[in-house]
């Protein structure tokens, strides 16, 4: 809507009727912020401010209006222009539309009670146009900067790191003083504010209301950790050095510009939480952080550069850090926190890449784990990563509890599992257990075991026109254009009166793989057994021919159904695209998880690393409960059982 048009539909009073205080009656409380440019154009205006912009459009009149308005902003606060604006009349809603979009581009700001220098202090003529273009309340937040009193600790005050810091603190306007902490790593700057008379920082019980933030320098790269206690500054300190190790960059010159870079960015980082303004990571509009979750600052000397990245740490020490994160809860959730996971730099995995691996017919990815390939495939290459990242912190946490082939995909596999939320672990879970079940329930109709189950029964299953998209094609795949001389059976698993189960299980017919498992699924439906199991066998054959050293395979299974939702479908989507499908299993997932559970009589449980794993394992745990994933138990062994579904070579 132009402001032309928001003129006529606002002037709905009479001429000269008193109308209620509006935005021209108040705008006398208000300024331009500092630093904002304005662009006249024929027919309007463009204002540019710290972070927003707007583009005011209307007829040929609109820059005389903005010319008064401006003037007003500047002077006399519009008392002149509102009396001359009649109220009801087309020149006072224009103004009011004007001036409402000033607010929502947050484009105006509250004009100070008194002189600059008051409330910014000794430094106000630098803090205080930098606080009027950024802050809500620049007066508040000057005095909240003058009461503060920084420390710059470090073990070598005279270093080039904890100088620079000084120097931006003094420029931002806070008083800082440079000490020794002997027991600080050397090439690490602690920065702690604190307000008159609250205990030193180097006291052993720290205020609640201190904020510090640590700058670390190692050989071509370093870091700045989030806000926060003086405590979790340094875990996350000591967190990111260790994870930064293997990116440090020994031999030749330090770039002059990186301590600089970083100790000015940790200096803006404190200086905004003291003075109650966003962090300036939240300022930088990276879609790749997470919200909610802390972001740390990586530099590198080759090229030099600097950007925040999603940090989860290994220690939570404040309260806002130890509270529980919500689970993921769609794909799209998923795919998003997998960066954080496999971030190159402060992550915890190896990123899947596809590499050179065919992404037709299904799509692979690989990746490394503990030095050993791990090669993961899907009817997608975002579903392949998401498959791959699970499995590889699986066999971390598990650190060889999960077996080797021939007892991945079953309760025989006694490590723990991962899901990207609950719901998603629980159903990889069930259906590594209800595999199991499988083997038991048809071993006990041919009567080679006793057990607690009545038996598998045989469903018959071909590749008729009738039969789902996703099944006819993935088996299409399989025998035609892989030409793989094969056979599936198909079984209705006995819940117990639950809802039903079906294990479908491709075999190799060929005389040099004549029996061998090439897939197998657990769904509720016979159609979607088979097509996860011949998708499942379709990932083994070309992980074979295209990756025949892996260690690790990974197939795909109907739990990142889970994650699907209708509403992400186009409308021309039917069954036989992959988003629509697993929306149509979505609604099946919560009958099937609760008959495998009845079949199993096993509901998986959180699982936690014992006290005493290796660091690492509790890294790579509190990093998966950060981002939302969920770690499940898995079921205590039983004994070995066939290769089914995933597994390591």
């Amino acid at each position: 809507m132009t402001v032309d048009q928001a003129a006529q539909t606002a002037a709905t009073c009479q001429e000269g009727e008193r109308a209620t205080p509006d935005a021209l009656d108040s705008l006398g409380r208000w300024t331009l912020r500092p630093g904002v440019s304005v662009t006249v154009l024929p027919h309007g205006v463009h204002l540019r401010g710290w972070i927003t912009s707007v583009t005011l459009e209307g007829g040929a009149g609109l820059p005389v209006l903005w010319g008064r308005l401006a003037e007003a902003l500047a002077s006399d606060g519009g008392a002149d222009l509102a009396r001359a604006a009649g109220a009801g009349s087309p020149l006072r809603a224009a103004l009011v539309t004007v001036i409402g979009q000033l607010h929502d581009h947050d484009l105006l700001v509250e004009r100070p009670g008194g002189q600059k220098g008051d409330a910014a202090g000794e430094n106000g003529d630098a803090a205080g146009p930098w606080l009027g273009a950024v802050a809500d309340r620049p007066e508040e937040a000057a005095a909240a900067l003058i009461r503060s009193r920084v420390r710059v600790l470090t073990a070598r005050p005279d270093g080039p790191l904890a100088r620079a810091a000084a120097r931006a603190l003094d420029r931002a306007g806070v008083r800082a003083v440079t000490g020794e902490a002997a027991d600080l790593p050397d090439g690490q700057v602690l920065l702690v504010a604190a307000g008159p008379g609250e205990p030193s920082p180097l006291a052993a019980e720290q205020d609640t209301e201190e904020r510090a933030v640590v700058v670390g320098l190692r050989p071509g790269v370093g870091f700045v950790t989030p806000v926060g206690s003086v405590g979790q500054a340094r875990a996350d300190a000591d967190g990111l050095a260790d994870r930064l190790r293997r990116r440090e960059v020994l031999g030749g010159a330090e770039h002059p510009g990186l301590p600089a870079l970083l100790a000015s960015s940790a200096a803006q980082r404190l200086v905004c939480a003291v003075a109650g303004l966003r962090d300036p990571s939240a300022e930088a509009g990276d879609a790749r952080l997470i919200p909610g979750l802390p972001a740390a600052l990586v530099a590198e000397r080759e090229p030099l550069r600097g950007e925040y990245r999603t940090w989860a740490g290994p220690v939570l020490v404040d309260a806002d850090r130890v509270r529980p994160r919500a689970d993921v809860r769609t794909l799209a959730e998923a795919l998003a926190r997998i960066p954080v996971l496999t971030d190159r730099l402060a992550g915890v995995l190896d990123e899947p890449d596809p590499g050179a691996l065919p992404q037709l017919p299904a799509a692979s990815v690989r990746s490394s784990v503990a030095g050993e390939v791990l090669v993961s495939g899907s009817a997608r290459a975002d579903l392949a990563r998401l498959e791959a990242v699970c499995r590889a912190a699986e066999l971390l946490l598990g650190k060889g509890e999960s077996g080797r082939e021939g007892e991945a995909g079953l309760e025989g596999q006694a490590g723990p599992v991962v899901g990207a939320g609950a719901v998603h672990a629980r159903g990889r879970a069930l259906r590594r257990a209800g595999a199991g079940a499988a083997v038991r329930q048809q071993g006990a109709r041919s009567g080679d075991t006793a057990g607690p189950f009545s038996g598998a029964a045989p469903v018959p299953w071909s590749p008729e026109p009738k039969r789902h998209p996703q099944a006819l094609h993935w088996w299409s795949v399989l025998v035609r254009r892989l030409g793989v001389d094969a056979d599936v059976a198909v079984s209705h698993l006995d819940a117990g009166g639950g809802g039903p189960v079906f294990h479908a299980q491709v075999r190799a017919l060929g005389r040099t793989a004549a029996g061998s498992v090439l897939g197998t699924a657990v769904e509720a439906s016979a159609d979607d057994a088979v097509a996860f199991a011949a998708l499942s066998a379709v990932v083994r054959v070309q992980a074979a021919a295209d990756a025949p050293h892996a260690r690790h395979l990974v197939t795909p299974s109907g739990a990142v159904a889970s994650l699907a939702r209708p509403e992400a479908t186009a409308p021309w989507e039917d069954a036989g695209w992959t988003t629509a499908w697993l929306a149509e299993s979505a609604a099946r997932e919560p009958g099937l998880q609760e008959a495998l559970a009845a079949l199993t009589g096993w509901s998986p449980q959180p699982w936690e690393p014992p006290a005493d794993a290796h660091a690492d394992v509790h890294a790579l745990w509190s990093a998966l409960r950060q981002c939302g994933f969920s770690v499940l138990s898995g079921r205590p062994r039983h004994r070995t059982l066939p290769t089914l579904t995933e597994g390591s070579r």
